[in-house]
């Protein structure tokens, strides 16, 4: 993901890689962005440590417990950050949201502008159907993924369920195994699948009796995410302190 915003970067207007992190150790340490990347050149050497002189914006793709001290240091350096990191727990996210006190912070789970699109569309199919059917959440990844079910696919039964006055904590299926017994209407069921390079599909199905609604999006590169976040960046930029999603950059609220 890393390589690919490099890129993303070096084919938008107006903007300029000024700096490139990896954890210490990492073997890419030392070395030129964009040769990593597959590129040209950027005179930009990786780094492993956050220099708060070097950047006008974060674009932070990492692990949670990285995101929250990068998070911790653009409060320091005020200065703002798009995040795409998933897997937070709720402490993590308190941290996120104290550093959006301060400065803006863009955090979403899926940076593509179809799948911000696609909750749009399941936040009115769910308005339409109401209790009428059953819902059901299929994701497919990589087999490197660590976290599971994906953030995409939470945020997408969370759309659900506030437009169903419910809840992922008290409605949410994570597991089915053995005697399961009858679904329960207001359940929201969630499947996983792992392997080998899937960049990342999402579908969710509305199935009442004699029809099925499936919203769908399927990414086949992950330069419609790494895309997502620099538009992100130069919108968030000109914002004032607060805490944003990807649809208040898309104006689909």
């Amino acid at each position: 993901m890393g390589r690919t915003l490099v890129q993303a970067v070096h084919l938008t207007d107006g903007v300029q890689l000024s700096m490139a992190l990896e954890y210490e150790g990492n073997p890419s340490v030392g070395k030129d962005a964009g040769t990593i990347a597959g590129i040209e050149n950027q005179n930009v050497s990786i780094t492993d440590q956050l220099s708060k002189d070097d950047f006008d914006v974060l674009i932070e793709f990492t692990l949670p417990e990285a995101t929250v001290i990068h998070a911790e240091q653009c409060v320091e350096a005020g200065k703002p950050i798009v995040i795409g990191t998933t897997g937070f727990t709720d402490s993590q996210l308190e941290t996120l949201h104290s550093a959006a006190e301060t400065l803006p912070v863009v955090l979403a789970p899926n940076m593509s502008v179809g799948v911000n699109v696609c909750l749009k569309l399941l936040q009115t199919a769910a308005q339409a159907f109401g209790d009428s059917v059953d819902i059901e959440v299929i994701e497919a990844h990589h087999r490197h993924k660590i976290d599971a079910p994906s953030g995409t696919a939470l945020k997408m039964g969370e759309v659900v369920a506030d437009a169903l006055g419910r809840t992922l904590k008290e409605d949410g299926i994570f597991s089915r195994h053995g005697r399961t017994g009858e679904r329960e209407r207001k359940s929201i069921g969630f499947s996983t699948i792992r392997g080998g390079d899937i960049v990342g599909d999402h579908t969710v199905m509305f199935i009442g009796a004699g029809e099925r609604i499936e919203v769908t999006h399927r990414s086949n590169s992950r330069m419609t995410y790494a895309s997502g976040a620099v538009r992100a960046a130069q919108w968030v930029v000109e914002q004032p302190p607060g805490f944003y999603g990807m649809s208040d950059i898309l104006n689909l609220d």
